[in-house]
């Protein structure tokens, strides 16, 4: 695991199957045959060397006569499943009343399909293992979760127009990515507006941004390159990327327009 946090969850999860299994008198091979899982399988999660999917945490909850006591760890078990930088960051958009995102390079991650996702952890390199992909696109769709929240926050993104043109995943990725793209700016909670690359004028050349307004009042931002990120709680720096996404809303096509132009492009995909 990538983290301590983690790590402790998965071996406390462990240890709960181990003690269930063998009050139950069962032995490794004989859970796994029970719930259809080998026991190579079964003494990996028990040693926190594998990461239980949630039917693996069903079938053992109702084979050992749990009583939902181990089912209830889903939920821990799968934050423990996303790197520590995502779940720190799905807690901030949890706390968001207001959430505002420029993306330079790729669709924010709170915009991107499935098959998106996917391209994009595809492509990364050094190579991910499928097993590792299938984590992070994962999390990256439970983030997503947001949006369905009540009270819903309230959403505003601005995208460069090479985003959309970018084919990541191929053309058909591409057009169902646009097809959501609209589909999520019909919701009244959320703008997206397109920087055209034709902006001679362009106050977003540092790179992408989040800022985030919490519900206990702050306003917190978030900068990422290449693996690194950073989390800005300064109120000096906070306001000089509150100053700057202000101008970037500003300079591009405004939310009705970039529907719109999302609308062309997909016409012509």
């Amino acid at each position: 695991m990538e983290d301590e946090e983690s790590a402790a969850v998965l071996r406390a999860v462990g240890r709960q199957i181990k003690l269930w299994r063998e009050a139950a008198g069962l032995k490794q091979a004989e859970l796994g045959a029970a719930i259809g899982y080998g026991e190579e399988q079964v003494s990996a999660v028990e040693r926190a060397r594998r990461i239980p999917s949630p039917g693996f945490l069903d079938k053992a909850d109702e084979v050992l006569g749990a009583s939902g006591k181990i089912a209830a760890m889903k939920k821990d078990v799968a934050e423990a499943r996303y790197p520590k930088k995502v779940r720190d960051l799905a807690k901030l958009e949890a706390e968001a009343v207001e959430l505002g995102a420029y993306g330079t390079h790729n669709m924010d991650g709170l915009l991107q399909t499935e098959e998106y996702a996917h391209a994009l952890y595809q492509m990364r390199r050094p190579l991910l293992t499928e097993e590792e992909i299938d984590q992070r696109v994962a999390a990256r769709m439970a983030r997503q979760e947001i949006f369905v929240q009540q009270p819903a926050p309230i959403f505003s993104f601005v995208q460069e127009e090479a985003t959309l043109r970018r084919p990541i995943g191929g053309k058909m990725v591409q057009q169902r990515q646009l097809e959501h793209l609209l589909e999520l700016g019909k919701l009244r909670n959320v703008e997206i507006q397109v920087m055209p690359t034709e902006r001679d004028d362009h106050a977003g050349m540092g790179g992408q941004l989040l800022l985030l307004k919490l519900k206990r009042g702050e306003t917190v931002g978030h900068v990422e390159v290449q693996r690194f990120n950073r989390l800005i709680s300064d109120p000096r720096e906070v306001q000089t990327l509150e100053i700057q996404y202000g101008i970037i809303r500003a300079q591009a096509l405004t939310p009705r327009e970039s529907l719109a132009f999302i609308e062309k492009l997909r016409g012509e995909t």
